[in-house]
């Protein structure tokens, strides 16, 4: 399995994928804002949850610095839906059953879970330019603290 890791510079795959309200959401549409899109493993398991929710508890400072966050896992929308109600969260989280953005984010591959290599989705976040350029790539982030690592790489903390 060929897998891509994209760096700061590389134009930032473009994507449409369903929300969680069943709208479809374009990264083309936030064009002139920064976006940080968020790739988690599976809504409502421990890990994705403290992350989730760290993302919401900073939403105001990041929507406040000209910020979006979008969130996309392999999840359906009807369980993106639960998850966002059961945790308040009140930023797209999106779906891509098919892995197609996740493996264009280099986001899907191969991964060392408890020391085994296994193949799944590598918790990853990307910071995009208003121009549709990575700022930032971070790759086999850690679900608790990332938030707050990510703030300060941002020079928000």
């Amino acid at each position: 399995m060929t897998e891509t890791k994209l760096a700061p510079g590389d134009a930032a795959p473009e994507f449409t994928l369903p929300a969680a309200d069943g709208t479809a959401v374009s990264l083309d549409a936030y064009r002139g804002k920064r976006v940080i899109v968020y790739f988690y493993p599976a809504a409502m398991t421990p890990g994705c949850t403290k992350q989730a929710c760290d993302f919401r508890d900073s939403l105001s400072r990041l929507t406040a610095e000209g910020f979006v966050v979008l969130g996309v896992s392999k999840d359906k929308p009807a369980k993106l839906v639960k998850f966002a109600e059961r945790d308040a969260l009140t930023f797209p989280l999106l779906s891509d059953p098919e892995l197609t953005v996740h493996q264009a984010y280099g986001a899907y591959g191969t991964k060392r879970l408890y020391g085994k290599e296994v193949v799944g989705v590598i918790r990853s976040t990307f910071v995009i330019d208003g121009d549709g350029k990575i700022e930032q790539a971070l790759y086999n982030v850690k679900a608790t603290g990332h938030v707050a690592s990510l703030l300060k790489k941002l020079g928000l903390a």
